[in-house]
């Protein structure tokens, strides 16, 4: 069936060992080019200016692929979107690659995935191009990568930013979220490793926010538990749930140390964009004593690789399904009706004080308060409508429960204390 050998085609364009070379590469000038982690079969991760150098090469030599420039960085370097597609599309999946400097993992497989979508000869794969555009940020964070930092040059955590927009990368990523509208956003990072109760090779965790879309939401998890980690087993590695340790006898939950439900990170903040949002995160620390570091580097670039080869048997399986899913989502906030949460999550029920059960029909922001938000208002796409009393921010639009959680006061990581307007 037509699903089926899609996700056959893909798994074979995408499993050849990571430092082999292509089978279809016929001659010099037909070689795609290597990143430096794979040049010397993982003894180091790829360098800025050979990122540059390698994203080049592959532009030069596909008409698939194109590089835009969507931001620059304190320190002055690009931040840049590729698109791997051959036409536009009605589905869009954006890869955001090491938000965190200091996890290059997710960097290293989005560089190698650019490449072999872009020169594979497949023809499945090439008609997966024509349904759905690929778009990737590389390195969400070239300052902090080059640092080995978890955040940005100022110290900043950039996937604490997507709500307030301060930095550079946030605030590019949500243009880009905003003008592509991307049906899937997967969020590739690394995390540290606890004995026994928190060991998997991958963990991932889908958006907890409790103003995600329900259909958006089981899409997302759906992502997770029937493509992602089924994939990554089927290379050899553990998988399970971020942020949650687990009785290594038993396999219950013993406690929660992350993935609560609040907006400001990416994987929440797409769901609340009606985006199908997976954060996916590949384990640090080598699996035994004693392995040498190129081989423990080799492996956690591997099992990213092998979570990707899941996100695009579901993008292909299920891309009507979710075409359908995230257009109604979209659309359903110009019913104005619902409560808003500003608190908990899909496995922490919101408190009576988190939920803003009948929300007003708009917030009204003085002249002072729009002037200092409106940037950031534009740049998460948030509609405005300006009269003879100011700026009202209206909720019958598509991010509905967006504009509580920047200006309603329950909201804790508000921009601004927005005038509730009942009488819109």
């Amino acid at each position: 069936m037509i699903a089926a050998a899609l996700s056959t085609a893909l798994t074979t364009a995408l499993a050849a060992p990571l430092l082999a070379t292509p089978a279809h590469a016929a001659s010099a000038t037909d070689t795609p080019p290597r990143t430096g982690f794979e040049q010397t079969s993982g003894a180091r991760w790829t360098t800025q200016p050979e990122e540059q150098e390698f994203l080049a090469a592959v532009d030069r030599a596909s008409d698939r692929v194109s590089i835009t420039r969507i931001g620059t960085t304190k320190q002055d370097r690009p931040l840049q979107l590729v698109r791997v597609g051959t036409r536009p599309t009605t589905r869009t999946v954006l890869l955001i690659c090491s938000q965190h400097g200091d996890e290059p993992s997710g960097r290293e497989a989005c560089l190698s995935t650019v490449r072999d979508l872009a020169y594979t000869k497949d023809k499945r794969t090439k008609e997966f191009l024509k349904r759905t555009t690929v778009l990737v940020v590389p390195t969400a964070n070239p300052d902090g990568r080059a640092a080995d930092t978890r955040g940005n040059s100022d110290g900043i955590d950039i996937n604490r930013d997507h709500l307030s927009l301060r930095t550079a990368e946030a605030r590019a990523m949500a243009a880009v979220i905003r003008d592509r509208g991307p049906d899937v956003v997967y969020d590739l990072h690394e995390y540290g490793a606890t004995p026994q109760y928190y060991d998997k090779d991958l963990f991932d965790l889908w958006p907890r926010n409790l103003n995600t879309d329900a259909s958006v939401h089981e899409e997302a998890e759906t992502l997770s538990r029937a493509y992602v980690r089924p994939a990554a087993q089927t290379a050899g590695y553990t998988t399970g749930t971020y942020g949650i340790w687990t009785d290594p006898v038993t396999g219950d939950p013993v406690k929660q140390v992350a993935g609560d439900g609040q907006e400001r990170i990416l994987r929440n903040m797409s769901g609340v964009k009606h985006s199908v949002g997976l954060l996916i995160e590949s384990r640090v620390e080598p699996l035994t004593d004693g392995t040498v570091e190129p081989v423990n580097n080799r492996r956690r670039v591997n099992s990213q690789l092998s979570a990707l080869k899941g996100l695009f048997s579901f993008a292909g399986e299920r891309g009507g399904r979710v075409d359908a899913v995230t257009a109604a989502a979209r659309a359903a906030g110009y019913r104005d009706t619902g409560p808003v949460y500003v608190g908990g999550a899909d496995n922490d029920p919101a408190e009576p004080a988190e939920v803003i059960q009948d929300p007003p029909c708009g917030y009204r922001l003085t002249d002072a308060q729009y002037t200092d938000v409106r940037d950031e208002l534009a740049l998460h796409g948030v509609r405005v409508r300006h009269d003879g009393d100011g700026t009202l921010v209206p909720l019958r639009q598509s991010l509905r429960a967006l504009v509580p959680l920047l200006l309603d006061e329950k909201a804790p990581y508000r921009l601004t204390n927005g005038e509730p307007d009942t009488d819109c």
